[in-house]
């Protein structure tokens, strides 16, 4: 079965989940902003998620997860909790 392991910024607008994604490009460390600015409890990790599978995440999540690039930031991707910049740190089939 698929895993994969990835972290994430939740923020409550896609303008604000835009700016941290152009100073994560610019720069700024991801851990570090995920600390300052998630709304998420694993916020307090750097925005740390652990390792999951398909279908443990929701709908939105999992469509990126498992089908985009490794070690790239993606987003805004909005969910029922807000907009999100995902980053997918590791992934296995």
């Amino acid at each position: 079965m698929a895993k994969a392991t990835a972290r994430h910024i939740l923020v409550k607008t896609k303008e604000e989940c835009e700016t941290l994604r152009t100073q994560i490009e610019e720069g700024a460390d991801f851990a570090d902003v995920a600390k300052d600015k998630s709304l998420c409890p694993s916020g307090h990790r750097g925005g740390d998620l652990g390792q999951f599978s398909p279908g443990q995440m929701v709908k939105e999540f999992d469509e990126v997860v498992f089908k985009e690039e490794v070690g790239k930031v993606h987003g805004p991707v909005q969910t029922q909790f807000g907009f999100h910049l995902i980053e997918i740190t590791d992934r296995s089939d």
